[in-house]
């Protein structure tokens, strides 16, 4: 006979690590990969599925393991009290104890060194760099004396991982050619609305952060510079891969203009508080369409 109890508390563990993980995040650091590979494509490089198959699972783990220190990192230095705004946390709500989390971080990193093995005999030194820097970066975003995320270089890390290295890495692994100018204004481009999506978190959670202690880049603009920042970083992808491709050469590129102009628009008189938590997802989902789209203009 199944144990009704059982399975009822397996189902309820696994909904408390999907919550843990943060999913809806999991976008930021694919779609980095996904356009650095398909640009090595479009420049006549042999596709290799495993490599590129092993650099979206090894993104996605680095990621978790970072949403999970971070939860727990928070929730220690009391950032996620009873006021936050914000999606529930689950060390913080008492779901999973810290050191729970933080084991299933390690675990996350370990499977992540375990997959990144195979792109080093891939790609090489290069490749091990990369990897290894974005796991030191990973860890240095929540964990130890000073964390990133609770400073006002919150944003250009973001920029830096989830953009320039991200799409640089994934070309080089598919190509083992030396990265050019176009790719890294490409990386930028996308860690651009990367680092769109952790000033909308900042800025709705600016309040709370506060009183943590945190000084991150919303609390030291101010309200009104965030915004105008946000503004800036929707809209710079547009002109640094103009920049890259050429303006005709973008095509279907420029159809996300629109939805990136209507959030900003948005954002510039939304109140801090729940409300933002829609835009963040949206802000995201920005960055997904511009990749998608970039992807489809480099087709032949």
């Amino acid at each position: 006979m199944i144990d009704v109890s059982n399975a009822t508390t397996a189902k309820h563990s696994a909904a408390v690590w999907w919550l843990g993980i943060r999913p809806h995040t999991l976008t930021l650091a694919i779609t980095p990969v996904v356009v650095g590979s398909a640009l090595a494509w479009s420049e006549g490089a042999a596709v290799r599925v495993l490599a590129f198959l092993g650099a979206l699972l090894c993104a996605a783990l680095i990621q978790v393991a970072t949403n999970l220190l971070n939860d727990a990192g928070d929730a220690a230095r009391g950032a996620d009290g009873p006021e936050r705004i914000g999606p529930t946390r689950i060390t913080a709500a008492g779901l999973a104890s810290a050191m729970q989390v933080r084991r299933a971080a390690v675990a996350s990193f370990l499977t992540a060194l375990l997959v990144g093995a195979y792109l080093v005999y891939i790609g090489g030194v290069v490749i091990l760099v990369v990897g290894l820097a974005s796991m030191a970066a990973g860890y240095a975003y929540s964990a130890g004396r000073r964390p990133i995320s609770h400073s006002a270089w919150g944003e250009v890390f973001v920029m830096a991982f989830f953009g320039v290295v991200a799409v640089a890495g994934s070309y080089y692994l598919q190509t083992r050619n030396a990265v050019e100018p176009e790719i890294v204004l490409a990386g930028l481009a996308l860690g651009s609305h990367a680092a769109a999506v952790l000033l909308v978190n900042n800025v709705r959670d600016s309040v709370a952060d506060g009183r943590a202690g945190r000084a991150t880049l919303a609390l030291l603009l101010g309200p009104t510079a965030s915004r105008q920042l946000y503004m800036v970083l929707l809209l710079l992808p547009f002109p640094l891969l103009a920049a890259a491709f050429g303006l005709r050469e973008l095509g279907a590129v420029w159809f996300a203009l629109p939805f990136c102009l209507w959030l900003a628009w948005r954002f510039l008189e939304m109140p801090a508080g729940a409300v933002m938590n829609a835009q963040l997802a949206r802000t995201a989902l920005a960055q997904m369409l511009l990749g998608a789209l970039l992807c489809l203009a480099l087709m032949p």
